[in-house]
């Protein structure tokens, strides 16, 4: 494990286009059963995390991840994305997935991206990592907020309440600026299929 914070992708980034299997959960909205597009994704508020099984920061964070859900899930539509190797964390792929998001009781979308597209378009590094978008007057989802869900992380006794993410979330609906004052996320590094890891991997920013 390598400690690693978000590279923080620049705010009013649009959201990349993709098309990932979906590993569980539920996509009314999706014209597929087994796939999710960016084209198919409701013209609504969106919270993208990049998660994975095995990462001891987000199996810190997933009782806070399952509160959001509740909370947010009627009102902004909530991926999750693992995009670990699956040549060297092979317990990030499917069945790991599926267990975890049963396990915690998920029904938002789970998605891998075993190819890392998403991941590389999102300048992601770290897991767990957040990222609030909200569509334009075109309807152009952009990039809003993005970095930590809260201070808490394993072992440092802060609240796990997602008190930087919802903040950032009660400003998307409510139609109010998001403050531009955001935190980097950190946690373990995203596991780069080898030999194709991005300019980023082992920065800081």
């Amino acid at each position: 494990m390598v400690l690693t914070p978000s590279t923080m992708l620049p705010l009013q980034h649009p959201l990349p286009q993709f098309s990932l299997p979906l590993v569980s959960g539920h996509a009314p909205w999706s014209s597929r059963d087994d796939l999710v597009r960016s084209r198919d994704l409701p013209r609504q508020p969106l919270l993208v995390m990049l998660i994975c099984a095995h990462c001891p920061f987000v199996k810190h964070v997933e009782p806070e991840i399952t509160r959001l859900e509740a909370d947010f899930g009627d009102t902004i539509t909530l991926l999750a994305i693992s995009s670990n190797s699956l040549t060297t964390h092979p317990q990030d792929g499917r069945d790991g997935l599926r267990q975890q998001a049963e396990q915690q009781g998920w029904r938002f979308p789970y998605l891998l991206d075993e190819q890392q597209t998403l991941a590389k378009d999102l300048r992601g590094a770290c897991t767990p990592e957040f990222y609030a978008f909200a569509p334009d007057v075109d309807g152009t989802q952009t990039l809003r907020y993005r970095g930590q869900l809260d201070a808490s992380r394993p072992g440092n006794h802060q609240p796990l309440d997602g008190a930087d993410l919802r903040a950032a979330l009660k400003n998307i609906l409510a139609g109010t600026p998001v403050s531009e004052t955001q935190l980097p996320s950190v946690g373990c590094n995203i596991k780069w299929n080898p030999g194709q890891e991005p300019p980023w991997f082992g920065q800081s920013t």
